[in-house]
């Protein structure tokens, strides 16, 4: 007997159209405004903004205690408990933000006692963490391939946002003002996400003692692996600063932005791929794996031709955005734009870990990146400054997505899904559509 799943692709389709744009909008405002931003505040002041965003990379995995990792698939398995799943995550992700916010400031007093500045700027910017929980509503549309309602929160926040920022630059206001765009931005997400969701008939939000340890024993892998990848994702910034300068951290920071510009098409396409990639999981396990495969295609090819473009215009690009005075992030984007690349390989990789509840080999692999991470920039920044701290981001993403898991027995099913996406090989749609619907069989 046959089992036929149909999906409608428009709805898929319409799903990640509304990504697109959102994300779109936002890189255009912030893109434009936020060059405008750098050249204004000039290397040493952007470095500090730079620096106290670490700090809020390095923390976003505590604060989310691993639960954005699990929730949709929680809120697809748990659709009539809506109000208790969302009102539990809210709740957990609050206590965490505020302990980690007050952890933040307590380590920049005694690492930057002297320089009030840096302590000032690390905690306006870092009150974003605290705003930023309710970013949760937007698992709930996502759960339900209706991202158009939290992309048009985001298009609204991103429009204030710019406007703040333009304001600022027409008062000439000092470096401390620019730190509080991030926590603006979060204020705002939250304010209109929460209103959406109620508006759509969302539930009344419970919190359950017993189903947050429910759901923190499956989200806990998430953390320890979460922390792991802010080490090699925040580290970096933390040893540029200490061992060379903050105009450094400038130059690698702006390196980042640029190699990241494309990265709102692969945000977009693994986001809409999840929960049909959940779904499928339950009935039909070719079309799963097949769905897996089809995500690290597009996400390889798709991050193959933006990277080709980038590194051969990498000069041209930062001299006409940024100007001459930042000319010395050319080389490091050059190879962060590869790291990239590689970085969200590993973050369409974690659908399939939710999906085979292989949560707990992550750990181990997230251990021995941040430690490969630390030990390359600990050698290389001294000598090559950002372009070392680039260039051990990349190795360190590469055997965080190929090499590590390679040797674990557990995760090697993933690698061949991924070099079968790689190699274009059983990722045919043939014959499974009809009408307009994606139709997959099971026998």
């Amino acid at each position: 007997m046959n089992l036929i799943k149909t999906i409608k692709s428009s709805k898929i389709i319409s799903n990640m159209s509304w990504i697109i744009l959102g994300r779109v909008v936002n890189m255009v405002l912030s893109f434009i405004v936020g060059v405008l931003s750098t050249r204004y505040l000039g290397p040493s002041n952007y470095g500090i903004i730079g620096y106290a965003g670490a700090y809020a990379t390095f923390f976003a995995a505590i604060c989310s205690l691993g639960i954005d990792s699990v929730i949709v698939k929680e809120l697809i398995d748990n659709s009539k408990d809506e109000g208790k799943v969302l009102g539990t995550s809210i709740t957990l992700k609050l206590i965490s933000s505020i302990t980690s916010f007050v952890i933040i400031n307590c380590i920049v007093f005694v690492v930057d006692g002297n320089d009030t500045l840096s302590r000032t700027i690390v905690f306006i910017y870092n009150l974003s963490i605290i705003f930023q929980v309710l970013d949760i509503f937007k698992f709930w549309f996502r759960s339900k391939l209706k991202s158009k309602f939290p992309e048009i929160a985001s298009i609204i926040a991103y429009v204030f946002a710019a406007a703040y920022k333009i304001y600022l630059l027409a008062t000439l206001k000092d470096v401390k003002w620019f730190a509080f765009v991030t926590s603006l931005d979060y204020i705002l997400v939250a304010i209109v996400l929460y209103i959406m969701y109620k508006k759509s008939g969302g539930s009344k939000l419970v919190f359950s003692w017993e189903y947050g340890k429910k759901l923190l024993s499956k989200s806990y892998h998430f953390i320890i692996t979460g922390m792991m990848i802010a080490v090699f994702n925040s580290t970096d910034k933390f040893m540029i600063k200490q061992m060379v300068d903050s105009s450094e951290v400038a130059y690698y920071t702006t390196a980042i932005t640029v190699a990241t510009l494309f990265t709102f098409i692969l945000s977009a396409v693994i986001e809409s791929f999840a929960p049909v990639i959940m779904s499928a999981y339950k009935d039909d396990k070719k079309g799963y794996e097949r769905k897996n495969s089809q995500l690290y295609a597009i996400v390889f090819y798709v991050s193959l031709f933006f990277s080709l473009i980038i590194t051969i215009f990498a000069n041209l690009i930062v001299s006409m955005l940024y100007g001459d005075n930042y000319i010395m992030s050319a080389n490091p984007l050059r190879v962060l734009v590869w790291y990239t690349a590689f970085s969200y390989l590993g973050v369409a990789r974690d659908i399939w870990v939710v999906c085979e509840q292989k949560q707990k080999y992550l750990k181990l692999i997230y251990f021995l990146s941040a430690l490969t991470n630390i030990i390359l920039n600990y050698f290389f920044i001294p000598i090559l400054g950002a372009s070392g701290a680039a260039i051990a981001s990349l190795v360190t993403q590469v055997g965080t997505v190929i090499i590590f898991p390679a040797f674990v027995k557990e995760l090697r099913p993933n690698i061949r899904l991924m070099i079968d996406g790689i190699m274009l090989k059983n990722i045919s749609l043939k014959n499974n559509y009809k009408g307009g619907i994606i139709v997959e069989k099971k026998k």
